[in-house]
């Protein structure tokens, strides 16, 4: 990645870069499942959700924004703790107003996991790590507390990565 940072996909020795590109590709290029609904109005309830954590939370308390903070001073850990916070109580609003909304609902935009749950999963690993009150976003919490009962989720997190490192 020439930014130097993750996350990088080599695809046919193609580096491919940046999450919601890659995310983009995998979805074309494997269509099933589909990560985004066919209602073209769910279809831009995912991507302003993956928006909002994509340019909205995750980028204010990445590893190189909360490295300059310590460096300048400050308290990186109330910083990414207060970012992420602000940022969920806008998510929960917009999870809230999605259309069509039903208690129902196991995931961010209806029951089938879209694109918006695939960036929601690592930002609540963050939350969780710099210990957001999750109990003010129920929504949120439910959403995720079902997507970590699925396999596919379960393979993907950090602790089980090759080179998660032990407090991962």
């Amino acid at each position: 990645n020439p930014m130097k940072q993750v996350p990088a996909l080599i695809v046919d020795g193609v580096a491919l870069t940046q999450s919601v590109a890659i995310l983009e590709f995998l979805d074309e290029r494997f269509p099933e499942p589909a990560l985004l609904p066919k209602d073209f109005t769910l279809r831009a309830a995912v991507r302003a959700i993956v928006e909002t954590i994509n340019s909205g939370i995750q980028p204010i308390q990445n590893f190189s924004v909360l490295g300059r903070i310590g460096a300048l001073g400050g308290d990186k850990v109330a910083w990414a703790k207060e970012t992420i916070d602000a940022g969920f109580h806008a998510l929960e609003q917009q999870l809230a107003s999605v259309p069509g909304r039903s208690d129902e609902d196991t995931c961010c935009v209806g029951s089938a996991v879209t694109l918006a749950d695939i960036a929601l999963v690592p930002q609540v690993y963050n939350a969780k790590r710099f210990e957001v009150d999750m109990d003010q976003f129920p929504l949120i919490s439910k959403v995720h507390a079902h997507l970590e009962t699925l396999e596919a989720f379960k393979k993907a997190h950090p602790s089980v990565q090759p080179d998660a490192p032990a407090d991962a």
